[in-house]
């Protein structure tokens, strides 16, 4: 067998063309879910597919599906794709090489005279980045049924704004509870991705296979300490909201080193201080921690520690304590079988390849649920991603759509 034929000269200039619509300017890219600058990429990528032959719908959360049919209508169809929202700032890589390779995969493969007796689907979800709700995989949540049409609708935005807004502007007007899939009604679905970290190049490895992906908890604290002159109330009869804050950081931080577990990692990305005067003593903090592991029980037992020491602390400070779990979800295994199709595809493309885990989370997770999943990582530098200087070489690239190419080939046949 021969390697797939990718026009990677193609997919550079969509990838740049698609980068160019952006709420930000070049480098950075931009686009919140339902934003102009998102309405004007989610058509310009149904014009793509459109060129390419592929029969287009999108459902009532605004995922957009391009099928190439199979010979047998009657097998359910293999999926890819990925996501072309972009969070502030962000670069253009991110999720767009999973959307725009899977593109050129399937049009590699009619080229090279391919017939699939299993119609192949390429998905492109719906918000896989939080920024507009605060909720990441909108989408592939509903698609997948883990998150209800009743719940999606009392989603708000910073302005107050709730999911139907939004949807309405995108005209977007039918039952989100049309959305949801029923497991199977996809054989496999297999993501292209950069994989957001140093490892496969750090080791010069071409392909990385996925067999597990860690799924976050997430977790918002709200501190009300009390207020006070900067030099006029004295240390001892403080209720410094911002000195719990610290303190349940480092909790954070601790629990991720001593839970046993070689995959759980915990940031407290969000640390908002009121009045945030230099003189003012803080009477007020609001904390947002992610929590995330490949096994439930070392991430829960994390948990446990995390909201008992923050509970400890609060008392012994005198700061009322409003704890809320924003979201907890489960980590995915990915199939062994496809692992396997992936690795052997690699092989035959002549690349290297490892296993590994995804500690970032992709609407894979979600998909899971309702279908047998794994993910294809290329090497991108650095690591560096969701900043404007993320790359992945067109070599990279090219590698990556060829493996990915070369599994829906043989799933297909």
């Amino acid at each position: 067998m021969t390697r797939p034929n990718i026009d990677i000269a193609r997919v550079e200039a969509n990838l740049t063309a698609l980068a160019e619509i952006s709420e930000h300017p070049a480098p950075a890219v931009t686009r919140v879910l339902f934003s102009d600058a998102d309405l004007q990429a989610r058509s310009w990528m149904q014009a793509r597919c459109e060129e390419a032959g592929l029969e287009l719908r999108t459902d009532e959360a605004g995922n957009l599906f391009a099928r190439w049919h199979g010979t047998d209508p009657s097998l359910p169809p293999i999926a890819t794709g990925s996501h072309i929202d972009a969070i502030p700032n962000a670069g253009k890589y991110d999720g767009t090489v999973g959307v725009i390779g899977g593109l050129e995969a399937i049009r590699s493969l009619r080229k090279s005279g391919h017939i699939p007796r299993r119609s192949i689907e390429l998905v492109v979800f719906t918000a896989e980045e939080p920024t507009r709700f605060g909720v990441g995989c909108l989408g592939s949540r509903l698609l997948s049924g883990v998150m209800s049409s009743s719940h999606a609708q009392t989603l708000k935005d910073d302005d107050g704004l709730g999911l139907n807004h939004w949807r309405s502007r995108a005209g977007l007007r039918g039952d989100l509870e049309s959305v949801k899939l029923n497991p199977g009604f996809y054989s496999a679905f297999i993501e292209l991705h950069i994989e957001q970290g140093p490892l496969l190049e750090a080791q010069r490895i071409d392909i990385g296979i996925v067999e597990k992906i860690a799924a976050p908890a997430a977790f918002r604290a709200i501190l009300t300490g009390s207020g006070g002159h900067a030099g006029a109330v004295l240390m001892p009869g403080r209720k410094d909201a911002l000195l719990a804050g610290a303190e349940i950081a480092l909790a954070v931080e601790q629990a991720a080193l001593t839970s046993g577990s070689p995959d759980i990692v915990g940031t407290t990305g969000v640390f908002e201080v009121k009045p945030g005067a230099i003189n003012s003593i803080p009477c007020a903090a609001k904390l947002e921690i992610d929590l995330r592991d490949t096994t439930t029980p070392t991430r829960k037992l994390a948990e446990h520690h995390i909201l008992t020491k923050s509970s400890e602390i609060c008392k012994r400070r005198g700061i009322e304590l409003d704890w809320e779990t924003i979201n907890s979800d489960e980590p995915a295994i990915c199939d062994p079988a496809l692992v396997e199709r992936v690795s052997a595809a690699a092989n035959t493309c002549g690349l290297s390849s490892m296993k590994m885990i995804s500690r970032a989370y992709h609407d894979s997770l979600f998909m899971a649920r309702i279908t047998p999943v794994t993910m294809i990582f290329i090497p991108c530098h650095l690591g560096y991603s969701h900043r404007p200087d993320e790359y992945s070489s067109p070599e990279a690239i090219a590698n990556g759509i060829a493996v990915l190419a070369e599994t829906l080939r043989g799933l297909s046949e």
